[in-house]
């Protein structure tokens, strides 16, 4: 497994891989070809299916200013390697290529191409919870000191930015009152939220701040601001959300927070490793539903959960979503994107609290929970993975 930095990127939104990896692609490509006249950019399946809606061409045209780009959208035909793919060109003043590169962007901002090439390498010896889990008994330490085992200390200074982050993105998001970008003309709720939640009291308080919380950087994150992937842009609030509003109840210190982030972060990169974080491969399941197993990790681990408890709260995440589709309205990551992440992250807290009721002990693994995920996102139909061609989409246009 890679580092839990690529879980946690701080970029801009929508979208991690129609807008992220795209946009870092272009920026590599454009490094080795500074002296190319123009540029052009064929966009392939699910990311040119929704990309306008995602400003994929934005991202890319914006990086190869002031040079022209010009953009050709395939979205019926898909490569083999993954259904978000491009190729990028540089061109001579006679449209003679000079150079040209496939690009895949595989979820949470990671771009691969043909020869597997990423940005960054393995790390991680153990790629599976069961795995993971017998070493934490084996040496009695924890899942986030495991992390810390491999990336060293030095984890911890970029989980603290990546919480900073995160916390400034809520409270841009609980400031802003105006309507968001794109045909569905949706305004944000988050700031009405927050304010109806300081009139009520008990759990229904504790719940509205949680909402207003996960709505703030979900509709940041639709709006094109600063935002975490936690582990994409798409489900960016859950974590953050939950975080939070424990960090308000219990006065955590920024130190545990970040352990909380790290075991988080290993969730996920177990989820990414062995099944997929990327909407166009296996739906919503594989976003929202990584994100409330991570954001129900975190919490049972705040909460003073023991690993097989924290394993437990992770499974229910996905297990409660398994088979949810992507299939936004208008290619947007908005409708039904936004209201996911607050439910989901509501959620979170229950799969904690459940699992930390419990001794740990349930029947289905952690591992054998992602297994199904990779099998039920292989066996969704493509209209239900970020083509906006089925589902909501299609039943609102």
């Amino acid at each position: 497994m890679e580092s839990i930095k690529d879980i946690y990127r701080i970029g801009y939104g929508p979208s991690s891989s129609h807008t992220m990896g795209p946009r870092y692609a272009a920026e590599i490509f454009k490094e080795r070809n500074i002296n190319a006249f123009k540029y052009r950019s064929t966009l392939f399946g699910s990311l040119a299916a929704t990309g306008k809606g995602h400003l994929t061409h934005k991202a890319i045209t914006t990086v190869f200013l002031p040079k022209v780009t010009e953009i050709i959208w395939k979205p019926e035909e898909f490569l083999i390697k993954h259904p978000n793919a491009m190729k990028l060109e540089a061109l001579s003043e006679n449209d003679e290529v000079l150079d040209s590169w496939t690009v895949y962007s595989v979820g949470g901002g990671k771009i691969i191409d043909d020869n597997d090439f990423g940005m960054t390498s393995s790390i991680y010896e153990l790629s599976n919870m069961n795995e993971i889990l017998k070493h934490t008994k084996k040496t009695g330490n924890s899942l986030w000191e495991y992390v810390r085992e491999v990336e060293g200390n030095d984890i911890f200074e970029y989980l603290f930015d990546v919480w900073e982050t995160m916390k400034k993105s809520i409270a841009r998001g609980i400031e802003s009152e105006d309507i968001l970008p794109g045909a569905l003309r949706l305004r944000r709720k988050a700031s009405s939220y927050y304010v109806k939640a300081k009139n009520y009291a008990g759990s229904l308080r504790e719940k509205t701040l949680v909402f207003s919380y996960a709505l703030a950087v979900s509709e940041e994150n639709a709006a094109g601001g600063k935002i975490v992937t936690a582990p994409t842009c798409g489900s960016c609030g859950v974590l953050p959300a939950v975080l939070k509003r424990l960090e308000e109840s219990f006065d955590f210190s920024p130190q545990k927070i970040t352990r909380a982030l790290a075991t988080a972060g290993l969730v996920g990169n177990i989820v990414k490793t062995n099944a997929s974080i990327s909407g166009a491969k296996v739906g919503c399941q594989g976003e929202i539903g990584t994100a409330c197993a991570m954001a129900g990790a975190a919490a049972t681990q705040l909460l003073g959960g023991t690993p097989y408890q924290i394993e437990y709260a992770a499974e229910m995440g996905i297990e409660h979503h398994l088979g949810l589709t992507c299939d936004p309205i208008g290619g947007l990551v908005q409708i039904p994107c936004i209201e996911r992440n607050a439910f989901a992250a509501e959620r979170a807290f229950n799969t904690a609290t459940f699992a930390l009721l419990s001794d740990g002990r349930h029947v289905v693994s952690f591992d054998k929970i992602v297994e199904t995920m990779k099998r039920t996102g292989h066996d969704l139909p493509s209209i239900y993975k970020e083509t906006s061609e089925g589902g909501l989409a299609l039943v609102c246009e």
